[in-house]
């Protein structure tokens, strides 16, 4: 196996991070490794790091629940290759993480041989996903396309609008006019087809519950 690759493990479970930390050394000689344990500290890794050749993903941790991170790293980094590692195993979990690019899903129930196996796979430019998944996608369902087509500043904004933040109040975190704020709502309801903020909270929360 080539080695020189650059892979950062995101997981907010330590005894599960290690379990990854070892498959990844079994599977890559010499492997550069980083590990975060949230979505802050993971999107302030990927300012600092450069040429990351994999990604593994929690879909579970502090800052983002069901696929709200996945899809911010699909908004703000569309070529980065992401593998999500879930103890979430139903089929619509998985089928729902290919709909956002995701190139593999390991569970966390597979046993260390699996892990291993599963990374070499896709290291090796194959994606890798569990026996007997149904991975046609549902052409009717387009929610995943349209959350996935905000720029990340408008997925900030939508995100403290889930939080009930008035515009006067994001503007101020962001550090941006009352009317940017306002010019990213109403971007937001076309992209999502949506009529007002109530409408887009609740196709976010489809979003973080899995429930697309």
């Amino acid at each position: 196996m080539e080695t020189g690759y650059s892979i950062i493990i995101a997981d907010d479970h330590p005894l599960f991070r290690n379990a990854l930390h070892q498959a990844v050394q079994l599977a890559v000689a010499g492997v550069q490794l980083h590990e975060v344990d949230s979505i802050d500290n993971l999107m302030r890794l990927l300012t600092e790091v450069t040429d990351v050749d994999l990604l593994l993903l929690d879909l579970k941790m502090p800052g983002a629940s069901g696929f709200s991170g996945l899809a911010q790293l699909r908004n703000q980094y569309p070529g980065l290759p992401v593998v999500v590692v879930s103890a979430s195993e139903e089929p619509a979990v998985v089928q729902q993480a290919m709909r956002f690019g995701a190139m593999g899903f390991i569970p966390k129930s597979a046993p260390m041989p699996t892990l291993v196996g599963a990374l070499n796979s896709i290291l090796a430019g194959d994606p890798w996903w569990p026996e007997g998944i149904n991975l046609e996608e549902d052409a009717g369902d387009d929610l995943v396309e349209r959350l996935a087509s905000l720029t990340p500043q408008q997925y900030k904004v939508l995100t403290m609008l889930s939080e009930g933040k008035l515009n006067k109040q994001i503007a101020y975190e962001l550090e941006v006019s009352e009317a940017t704020v306002k010019a990213h709502v109403t971007a937001i309801f076309r992209k999502l087809g949506v009529q007002n903020r109530t409408q887009a909270v609740i196709a976010l929360s489809q979003l973080d519950s899995g429930a697309l």
